[in-house]
């Protein structure tokens, strides 16, 4: 590698770090508030944050990445040319066609990136973070119960376990004090289990135990009675799809699937690969401007670009999930004609039109 590649990947990689560290810290606040309104509501236990949180940036990295990919670019070649540093190269004999070198050893490897995210890493991170969730709903542990702890229930009541079964459904002698209105109810179990009643509606049962209902106000109200079976309501689990749904299933399983829904998944995966390439080869061109020129106008100008073009792959898949466009024509018509467009502007870059003949 010559000294102008390594210099010029070296800012090129730079910029690239810059820009997706900017756009990841931004994403992390949306994908967070989903995270925490669900662990406030019970759904979700907390300790699933961080998990949950890391799975989820697996899934939204192809949508990351190539946004990153071309600002980053966008910034570092900009730089050049309002530093002059692109009218040396240029009088030296480096025109866009030898920037396609360290261009390429940028592009390609984060293009990898985004096709393993989109076709592989992607869809494992969601089976894996429904797994967990679905492992949550139905284990005590995970939903927050712990043996020799007092937990605080979201409907205000709190309840003590002293021991739980080793997967997780089973407890042994259980406090638990609520209240309800202006009375106030303490119960106590020789043990109990969690059931379902649904999907997503838990329930813990208590058996064989005891109940005190008194007045909160202290007033002598009191009644003392003797259960079976006591069934006290938990938070509702949160919400899991269903293991066939197109999203959840490997790329592989999709090529002989024939649903609309996962023709449209198949689509929507094998897009952003090559529509972060079609970008990335449009910030050379789109970046050229005077060395005073403003660099942001021209930014903005991409920025606006990806966006409408992510938006057309959101809206074909749509349309292809709802049989409105053809599995065979799929997100084609998008992103073979941008990466055409991107290929012809970074071939024209730099060259000089022909003078008007005049009469």
């Amino acid at each position: 590698m010559s000294k102008l590649d390594r210099y010029l990947l070296r800012d090129f990689v730079q910029s690239f770090l810059a820009t997706l560290i900017v756009l990841l810290v931004v994403s992390v606040g949306g994908v967070l508030v989903d995270i925490l309104g669900n662990i406030a509501d019970g759904r979700l236990p907390a300790k699933l944050l961080f998990s949950q949180l890391g799975l989820q940036f697996i899934v939204y990295m192809p949508l990351i990445l190539p946004l990153a990919l071309m600002l980053g670019m966008l910034l570092a070649v900009a730089r050049l040319y309002r530093d002059s540093e692109m009218a040396v190269l240029t009088a030296i004999g480096v025109g866009p066609k030898r920037l396609l070198r360290p261009v390429l050893m940028l592009v390609l490897p984060v293009v990898g990136l985004v096709g393993l995210c989109s076709l592989w890493l992607g869809p494992w991170a969601d089976r894996t973070s429904e797994a967990m969730i679905e492992s949550a709903n139905r284990s005590l542990v995970m939903a927050g119960l712990e043996s020799g702890k007092f937990t605080m229930l979201p409907n205000g009541g709190v309840v003590y376990l002293s021991s739980v079964s080793p997967d997780g459904s089973g407890l042994g002698r259980i406090f638990l004090q609520r209240a309800r209105g202006d009375r106030i109810e303490v119960a106590s179990a020789a043990s109990g289990k969690m059931f379902f009643e649904g999907d997503r509606q838990r329930y813990l049962q208590l058996d064989d135990g005891h109940q005190i209902e008194g007045p909160a106000n202290g007033a002598l109200d009191y009644r003392l009675m003797t259960f079976a079976r006591n069934d006290v309501a938990l938070p509702d689990g949160a919400v899991t799809r269903d293991e066939k749904d197109p999203e959840l299933l490997p790329t592989t399983q999709l090529f002989g699937d024939e649903r609309p829904e996962a023709q449209a998944q198949l689509h929507s995966r094998i897009t952003p690969p090559l529509i972060a390439l079609a970008f990335a080869l449009m910030t050379v061109p789109l970046a050229r401007s005077s060395p005073r020129q403003q660099r942001y106008g021209r930014m903005m100008l991409a920025f606006l670009a990806y966006m409408v073009g992510m938006n057309l792959m959101f809206i074909g898949t749509r349309w292809i999930a709802d049989g409105k466009l053809p599995g065979t024509v799929g997100l084609w018509w998008l992103s073979l004609p941008l990466l055409a467009l991107a290929i012809w502007m970074y071939l024209r870059d730099g060259k000089l039109s022909r003078p008007r003949r005049t009469a």
